[in-house]
């Protein structure tokens, strides 16, 4: 059976598992790093340190085929080009072919989008001139999803999403890339309050190089194991909520 380590600092995970699994049959280990949550305030050398911590955690325990740095902003921030390391990007390429106002927003954690590494990314995707790209801070987003309030306090989460994302009645941005894990499960929110934009992420490119590597080799069924490094229980109750019934077990950092 194949074994895929997937990983950020909680929720965000699930989204491009969801896709995985879609797409492939594997056993998934999926570690939130609860007690490093939140990655999108940390610096560069913070990240550095934590992802580093968490991709030789993982290798030591479970000698996974592949790891997946689910989540944008150390993806963005730092320089993952290691074998059998996977990691997640804003489809910018997808966005620029869908736009027809040519402006595209990059919804993401403060840390990357005032970051060098997402504005050498934007360079390298090599826009026409007549495109403008815009940085959005989703970091309050990013919170309502790992509180739990999108699941609780849908009014409050409408309010910060109309707030936070008031540069959709200023500009004519037709598409926004959902550049944190957790923010497609604010899809329908988003969707809801601002129904002329397109919101796309990047799970089903994750899926798509994994399928890639593995497609000989693929397993006859998917299996889930759940980890992580905070509050067990409040976890637990959580991804109850989400209908995910799997037993979350505590691994330490």
């Amino acid at each position: 059976m194949v074994k895929i380590a997937v990983f950020d600092s909680g929720l965000g995970s699930l989204s491009v598992i969801k896709e995985i699994q879609n797409m492939i049959k594997s056993e998934i280990i999926y570690f939130a790093d609860q007690k490093s949550y939140p990655y999108g305030t940390k610096s560069q050398a913070q990240l550095q340190e934590i992802i580093g911590k968490s991709i030789r955690l993982l290798q030591k325990n479970f000698s996974p085929e592949y790891i997946v740095v689910a989540s944008n902003t150390p993806s963005l921030m730092l320089n993952l080009a290691i074998p059998k390391i996977i990691d997640v990007k804003p489809p910018l390429k997808i966005a620029e072919k869908i736009s027809n106002s040519k402006q595209i927003g990059i919804l993401a954690t403060k840390s990357a989008i005032n970051s060098k590494g997402l504005t050498q990314y934007i360079k390298k995707k090599k826009f026409p001139k007549s495109f403008k790209i815009f940085k959005i801070n989703g970091t309050n987003l990013v919170d309502l999803v790992e509180s739990g309030k999108f699941l609780s306090d849908k009014n409050y989460c409408k309010k910060i999403i109309r707030k936070d994302l008031e540069i959709l009645s200023q500009q004519t941005i037709d598409v926004i890339t959902l550049s944190s894990t957790h923010l497609p499960f604010l899809k329908s929110l988003l969707k809801k309050e601002f129904p002329g934009v397109e919101f796309i992420d990047s799970g089903n490119l994750v899926a798509q190089e994994i399928f890639s590597k593995i497609k000989h080799n693929k397993s006859k069924r998917n299996s889930l194991k759940i980890f992580t490094s905070g509050n067990v229980k409040n976890f637990q109750i959580n991804l109850n909520k989400l209908g995910i019934k799997n037993k979350v077990n505590f691994l330490s950092t």
